[in-house]
């Protein structure tokens, strides 16, 4: 029932119109704030968080739904999974009263926007080698330095940002996280040439003021912080859904071929339809692709009981990120130069995604090396 209500919310004449302009749009990556508003007035952002922080007081389970159709309906995610899920999730878990009361209720109504500032040049999204400082100064902290491949931050509103308070310790301790104010004069958001349609951008972090309200979870508590938190961002739904949509694509010209009818008189014998092989890929990549939905969905399960673990997230997003990979590339060749223009271009988008969905959030070497970790040390998937 919930499910339907989501659809019929997506539907509605505002949030539709603005969401068919938005895909119709020719812009190579065109601003989606107006429908994220919508989204927001419509209740479909922060449907798990409290009331009193702006969402609909509803479970995870809840959420889940709302995110599946919100991608199937075609809503870019990226101002999602990097605001609300991440920075939004983030809050909740370690933010102080005053943090959710400032940004959260503001998040779920979609007029105030998040991204995080991990990744740095030269370390990647090694944290405990990054090299951007934030040093005591009268009211706060003074932060300089310089991160990368960060997404939306042209159009965000606040950063999460790693910085290093000290370097005493081991290479983990002495780490914050910070909200900046990407507005800020000392910011400095430069877009980066990007392979596919969404643009990195490299941020310039110029004696950026920030005071001690602007601190999440305690001075030098950065790495706990995250460690907790990154299992939140990991179910691997977003992948899992990228993967659907792009089998879909995929299987596309092969749903009804012509002459397959059955009731128009035309010779099935003659008609060309999906070879064997291809028939094969198509039964291939669509198991894998339910088996990747499945694991995002009991990563969900997880976290509606409490009980959401490291393990079980690295093996949902290694396994989804990969196969949202894989049909991407399979999809591209299956249909090659003989597309309709629509399915080209989606499939062409797809194929300039694809390779990226391995590195962003965490790449799929580390998720290996976490698993094998997990699993050396006796854990179970």
């Amino acid at each position: 029932m919930f499910r339907e209500r989501v659809k019929e919310e997506l539907r509605s004449p505002d949030l539709g119109a603005a969401l068919a302009a938005l895909l119709g749009s020719a812009e190579r990556e065109p601003d989606e704030r107006g429908v994220y508003r919508l989204l927001g007035e419509h209740g479909l952002l922060g449907v798990d968080w409290p009331r009193r922080y702006g969402g609909q007081g509803r479970t995870a389970v809840h959420a889940a739904i709302a995110v599946e159709e919100m991608m199937r309906a075609g809503v870019p995610d990226t101002l999602f999974v990097n605001g609300v899920q991440t920075v939004g999730n983030l809050l909740l878990l370690a933010g102080t009263e005053e943090q959710k009361q400032r940004i959260l209720p503001r998040l779920a109504a979609g007029r105030c926007f998040a991204s995080v500032l991990y990744t740095e040049p030269g370390v990647g999204s090694d944290l405990s080698a990054l090299t951007t400082r934030a040093v005591p100064v009268d009211g706060g902290h003074r932060i300089d330095g310089v991160k990368m491949f960060n997404l939306k931050s042209g159009i965000t509103d606040y950063g999460l940002c790693a910085a290093r308070t000290s370097t005493e310790g081991s290479r983990y301790e002495g780490l914050t996280l910070f909200l900046v104010d990407m507005r800020a004069p000392e910011v400095l958001a430069e877009r980066l040439d990007t392979m596919s349609d969404e643009q990195f951008y490299r941020v310039a972090l110029d004696g950026v003021r920030v005071t001690g309200a602007d601190v999440v979870g305690g001075l030098g508590q950065g790495w706990a912080v995250l460690a907790e938190a990154l299992p939140l961002e990991r179910t691997g739904l977003d992948f899992a859904l990228r993967a659907e949509r792009w089998y879909r694509a995929g299987c596309g010209g092969f749903d009804a071929p012509e002459g397959l009818a059955g009731s128009d008189g035309h010779d099935r014998a003659a008609a060309p339809g999906p070879t064997a092989d291809q028939l094969a890929d198509i039964g291939r990549h669509g198991a894998a692709t339910s088996a990747a939905r499945l694991l995002a969905w009991r990563c969900v399960g997880s976290a509606e009981a409490g009980r959401l673990d490291e393990l079980g997230t690295s093996t949902a997003k290694w396994y989804a990120s990969e196969q949202a990979a894989a049909v991407a590339r399979w999809a591209t060749a299956a249909h090659d130069f003989d597309a309709p223009p629509e399915l080209a271009a989606l499939l062409d988008s797809a194929y300039r995604e694809a390779p990226g969905l391995t590195l962003s959030g965490g790449t799929s070497e580390m998720m290996l090396q976490t698993i094998s970790s997990f699993l050396l040390a006796g854990g179970t998937t």
